[in-house]
Parts: structure tokens; sequence; C-alpha cells
């Protein structure tokens, strides 16, 4: 398996990419291709037309969940599938695949809504959409997780003001129930790929494993929602001390005392747009 960053809120050293408070991601396994969040703008499109990715030629856009930062870049993606339409570009419509509240409206006051700025109407207009609160199998190795069961009380966040409006016009506290991840099942263990793990990482952790049958970790790439410390925090740096992760590339809403915190247990790498990385299928 490949990854690329697409997205981040940095770009490496030396790497004329852009930059933006988002996340997104290009996947490669077994001749599938995979974009895992989009990004809050059309930085997306910009640098995968600089990295020479063919979004075009995408098998499965996945969300992690339908906060702006990850599902901006969608609109952008869009209108290049239109234009490619109306053109008649050589294309394939990507499934999209997503968790079922992933485009509901979020209003988090004073912002009347920080959810996508598409409704999955708009989405299936243009391209197949699955919504599944279950797993899905991308590729032999490769899993769109599916709701994150939650188990671990220090993972647990007051949802604050951010709400969520139901099908029924009615509006409950958001406890970000469709945030999700991708796991890939490595010959050396479990890489698992966040958009924000709001699910929290262990909590994402443990589903991936029971997910993949596999118990090893090998590598987590991707936002954490890990700031300062306190018992999240604590908690976290407990749990993945005892998992012998070969890396940790802590990106996007990873604030920079809990990368110092975590940089002290786990093999902390450096993580930003351009970055590139491979793994081995089992």
């Amino acid at each position: 398996m490949n990854v690329t960053i697409l997205v981040d809120n940095t770009a490496l050293f030396d790497r004329m990419f852009s930059a933006e408070h988002g996340f997104s991601a290009y996947i490669e396994d077994e001749g599938k291709r995979v974009l895992f969040d989009t990004g809050y703008s059309d930085a997306i499109v910009k640098n995968a037309q600089k990295m020479k990715i063919d979004l075009f030629d995408l098998d499965y856009i996945i969300l992690s969940h339908g906060h702006f930062d990850h599902t901006g870049g969608l609109w952008h993606i869009i209108h290049l599938f239109m234009e490619a339409i109306i053109e008649n570009t050589p294309h394939r419509l990507p499934r999209l695949i997503a968790h079922p509240r992933c485009f509901f409206p979020r209003p988090k006051p004073p912002l009347g809504d920080i959810g996508s700025v598409l409704t999955a109407d708009e989405v299936q207009r243009i391209m197949p959409l699955e919504l599944s609160a279950g797993p899905v199998g991308l590729s032999p190795n490769l899993f769109y997780l599916g709701e994150i069961e939650r188990k671990y009380p220090f993972e647990i966040t007051q949802p604050g003001p951010r709400c969520i409006v139901m099908p029924d016009g009615s509006v409950q506290e958001d406890r970000i129930l469709d945030d999700t991840s991708i796991a890939f099942r490595s010959r050396e263990g479990l890489v698992v790929i966040t958009g924000c793990a709001h699910a929290g990482i262990c909590n994402t952790i443990e589903h991936a494993k029971k997910v993949c049958g596999e118990s090893r970790v090998h590598d987590i790439i991707g936002g954490l929602h890990l700031r300062s410390a306190g018992p999240q925090l604590e908690g976290t740096l407990a749990y993945l001390k005892d998992q012998n992760l070969t890396a940790l590339h802590a990106c996007h809403c990873t604030a920079l005392a809990a990368k110092v915190a975590l940089a002290q247990v786990v093999p902390l790498q450096e993580t930003g747009v351009g970055l590139h990385l491979e793994y081995t299928d089992l």
C-alpha cells in the first residue's frame, strides 16, 4: 500500500504545496485508488495536479466525518467531474462512502453550520453514494471501519455547543458518531489512517483490530484531536506506549504540546503535504 498526504496543516520542507487546516490522503492498494477526506478548499485539486495524482481515476472517496475541513474539497472535486462530463474528458466516477450522519447539518454557535456544504442528495446526483455505519472492504487488506465503538472513558468528551440536525428536524448534541477511519493490514501490522479521530485514537485502534482481525499496530497516520495535558492525553500516551508502534505520523488536529508528549513514548515522525509512505502487503 502507498499513502500520499494531499492536504494537511503544513507542507514538508522544500515542497511547494498548498497547506490549510484540513486533511486528505491518497491511498493505492491492490489496484484500488482511494481518496480519504478532501480537505477544506481547492488545495486538494492543486496539490493532486502538482503530484500527478489523477483524481479522474479513483475507485473510492471516503469521508472520515462531516466537518467542513474534511469535506469542503468535495465541492471542488465534483466540479472537476462536472466539467469532465461536459467536455467528454476521460474519467470514471468513484463510489463515495461515508457514515449515514456525515451530511447532516451541524450548527455550532456562533457558526450556523460547520458540516458539509453539500447534502447527500447533491452528492449522489454526480457519483454513487454508499452510506454505511458498518465496515466496508475496499481491497483484500484495506477497510473502511464504519462507526467506531467507544469503550475508553478517558476518550469520552463533551460536545459543548456542537449540535447536529436530524432528518426529522430535531436537534441533538453532536458527539460526532460519524467519525471513522481506514485501516490496512500490512505484513508488520495495522496501519490506521484517521481524519480527526473524534472517537478517540485508542477506541479507533481497538475497533480496527476487531474489524481486521489483527492485534499488531505498525503505524498511525492523521489527526488525533489531542491538544494539551489532561486525562485524554494521559490515557492515550499510556495506551500507545503499549502498542509498540514502528512510527506515528500525527498531524492536522494534533497540537504541538500533544506531539511533544507523544514523542516521549512513541517514534513520532514529521508529517505534511507531500509525504509519501509505502507499506508491504500481507
